[in-house]
């Protein structure tokens, strides 16, 4: 089990947004790459980056904020946000970053995400963030009729490395994992699945841990990190152990 601390980018800044409202934005740092070299000394072995401006606007919009953070850490990145061309999956993998996270795309275009996983195996993830059990798109600000089961199946044999699973309703709120949606889901599909939204505490993590979420491959901690609900050495020994005794 991997905890990616996240870093969710709004004008250059690191922000937390509450249920994926940008009205609703709660500067933590000004400084992106500083907070990046700040989860890396705390021990963190991979970072979540989201572009939110991009995936709004449907295109790179941080693209200098990004690029900071990747010159900051010798960690790997995941990034989403604004990526729906094969253009801009090449160009991110180029400058540096591990895999990056389609999200729109994958409701809109799923031709594009079997593309860009046959073309670059392993470093594709798709972003799959459920309102009310339907997916949301274009920053979560449209509302898809379909379910995450149903985008996770298409890409069943595309050779995507994870799904990221959010619940939009728990994001940024700290009311804890959706965990029993996420492990039906995980259990649902052979693509690796990663948890996103809510995570509160220490408790969220033990829980990760725990013999009946065994499928999932992480977490994603973001607004507990910047508030310290959730301290990153207890988290990380925690995991530590849980991997020794595996």
């Amino acid at each position: 089990m991997i905890l990616f601390p996240a870093v969710d980018l709004k004008n250059g800044q690191c922000v937390r947004l509450e249920q994926g409202d940008m009205a609703r934005a709660t500067v933590f740092n000004l400084d992106p790459a500083a907070q990046a070299r700040s989860f890396a000394a705390q021990g963190f072995e991979y970072l979540h980056i989201v572009d939110l401006d991009g995936a709004f606007a449907g295109k790179p919009m941080n693209a200098q904020a990004v690029e900071s953070m990747l010159k900051a850490v010798t960690m790997p990145v995941q990034l989403g946000g604004g990526i729906r061309d094969l253009r801009t999956v090449e160009g991110w993998l180029e400058k540096g970053v591990t895999r990056v996270i389609i999200g729109t795309a994958a409701v809109r275009d799923p031709d594009f995400v079997k593309a860009a996983a046959k073309k670059f195996p392993g470093r594709v993830a798709v972003g799959l963030d459920a309102r009310d059990g339907k997916v949301a798109v274009e920053g979560w600000a449209e509302s898809s009729q379909v379910t995450a089961l149903e985008i996770a199946q298409r890409f069943e044999d595309a050779g995507v490395a994870a799904i990221i699973f959010t619940d939009i309703a728990r994001d940024g709120l700290l009311k804890g994992l959706n965990l029993d949606a996420t492990i039906a889901l995980a259990e649902s599909i052979s693509i690796p699945v990663i948890a996103s939204g809510g995570l509160a505490s220490i408790e969220d993590v033990k829980a990760m841990l725990a013999p009946r979420a065994k499928k999932l491959a992480g977490a994603i901690a973001g607004r507990a990190l910047y508030d310290g609900r959730l301290d990153p050495a207890d988290a990380l020994a925690l995991i530590k152990s849980a991997r020794a005794a595996a």
